[in-house]
């Protein structure tokens, strides 16, 4: 195998790895851990982003798919613990009472 068809690959294979890791952090419930994880993954790819070192390459192919398998984990918790939709969400909803047409949160059940 050449060496180009080797770093296309690689390159796949780290495309493939960022837009897993992307996907699994969209499944958490909680907004701030959902975009926390997003922004984490884009940071840490783009600080590698010029790693040409394949050693280095692959330490850190590793180090994203012990990652993945982390969020995998934390997403199927946070599944668990369902809160309310926050304003930056559009989840606003509520019923306006008062005079100053505070919304309420009111609680199904």
């Amino acid at each position: 195998m050449s060496m180009t068809a080797l770093k296309g690959d690689t390159a796949f294979q780290a495309r493939s790895l960022f837009r897993s890791l992307l996907r699994q952090s969209s499944q958490f419930a909680a907004y701030n851990f959902r975009e926390y994880a997003k922004r984490r993954t884009r940071d840490a790819f783009r600080e590698h982003r010029a790693e040409t070192d394949e050693g280095k390459v692959q330490e850190l192919m590793q180090k994203g798919l012990k990652e993945l398998q982390a969020l995998k984990r934390q997403t199927v918790v946070s599944q668990f613990f369902q809160l309310d939709r926050l304003v930056v969400e559009g989840g606003k909803s509520g019923k306006q009472t008062g005079d100053r047409n505070d919304i309420i949160r009111q609680t199904t059940e």
